[in-house]
């Protein structure tokens, strides 16, 4: 089922939340909501769910107009063929597993035997099928959130939102309902929209991904390509750790060389760019280089200042003898103060416009 939201807008006060924010979500994929904390997407989930009554636009579920401010229309959330997964569970501590997740059915008045059908084949996809007699607060967080998912595909729903609901899992359970949830929803082949401020979840789990900030969108499209060409500094900066060089650019052709303190650097122009810009390279697109090989435009000579080790890579800083900062990341520990060779592809080195402040590496 496809979804498409046109000029939402909603506010709670004098503030506005979301401002006249449109997208698509193609019928069968995954779309992402990411963004900071107050970015307006919990506020957009609730708007889909029926849970929030925006102030202004439309929302289509197919062809079914589900909400339409200047139409008069607020279809109720138990109308709207969706399922959803919050954040902290949402379990009912009363109540068994089994019934946690009848209770959406019962309230549609199914006969015994095809609830109780639904309800096993659900447990079964989350291998809970014989935790059925369990209480909540008698299951591991895992589980509580598997309770969850399969609540909310019980009733087959055509759309599964899902707020944050790993958030709240350490980081062995989040990586693994990660992959559980994405099997999951391919298998059933409906479509979701998944709010998360976790930018390894949105780009691991999406098949569109669109960056909210102050209520409106900053950028949308493809996972792979956003975090590889963002569009401005607030997006390369949220998707992850970015070294950013701002300096005077000039036009080469088809790129554009950024001449800075120390630096003199070629890569591929994104916008307008008109004096000044800022160049984006992820720490991951940097290599050592031996000090026999043959020079590129993009070839730096730097000292080794500080390191710290991430599990799978080493995250180093380097400076120029100009003293600008740089990220690097390598697979072996490097002294500290050593002197290096480091460079990157043309291509790795996104130029946007200098409107913003780079401020210091987050």
């Amino acid at each position: 089922m496809e979804v498409r939201v046109e000029n939402l807008t909603c506010t709670f006060g004098q503030k506005t939340a979301v401002q006249g924010v449109s997208f698509t979500v193609p019928s069968g994929s995954v779309t992402a909501l990411l963004g900071p904390s107050g970015c307006g997407k919990t506020t957009v989930l609730r708007s889909l769910a029926g849970l929030h009554r925006p102030d202004a636009g439309t929302i289509r579920f197919g062809d079914q107009v589900v909400f339409s401010a200047g139409g008069g229309v607020n279809v109720p959330p138990e109308r709207r063929a969706l399922g959803m997964i919050f954040q902290d569970f949402a379990l009912w501590p009363h109540m068994r597993v089994f019934d946690n997740v009848a209770f959406g059915l019962r309230l549609r008045h199914l006969a015994q035997a095809e609830t109780r059908a639904k309800v096993m084949t659900a447990l079964e996809m989350m291998h809970l099928q014989n935790e059925a007699r369990r209480f909540p607060h008698q299951l591991s967080g895992g589980q509580q959130q598997r309770v969850a998912v399969a609540r909310a595909i019980v009733s087959e729903p055509q759309l599964l939102l899902l707020d944050e609901p790993l958030s709240s899992l350490d980081a062995g359970l989040r990586e693994e309902m990660r992959q559980e949830l994405s099997r999951l929803i391919k298998r059933l082949g409906i479509t979701a929209v998944h709010v998360t401020h976790d930018h390894v979840e949105a780009l691991s789990m999406a098949s569109q991904m669109i960056v909210l900030n102050d209520g409106r969108i900053e950028q949308s499209g493809d996972p792979v390509e956003i975090y590889e060409r963002p569009g401005n500094l607030f997006v390369a900066r949220f998707l992850g750790v970015v070294n950013v060089m701002t300096g005077k650019v000039e036009r080469e052709g088809s790129t554009v060389r950024v001449s800075g303190p120390g630096f003199s650097i070629v890569g591929e122009p994104h916008g307008p760019i008109n004096g000044h810009g800022h160049a984006l390279i992820r720490p991951s697109s940097i290599r050592i280089v031996d000090e026999a090989a043959v020079s590129t435009d993009n070839d730096l000579t730097v000292q080794v200042t500080e390191g710290a080790f991430h599990g799978e890579r080493w995250q180093f800083e380097v400076v120029n003898d100009a003293g600008a900062r740089l990220r690097i990341h390598t697979d072996a520990a490097l002294p500290l103060g050593a002197r290096i060779r480091i460079s990157f592809a043309v291509d790795a080195c996104r130029v946007i416009p200098a409107t913003e402040n780079p401020g210091p590496p987050p």
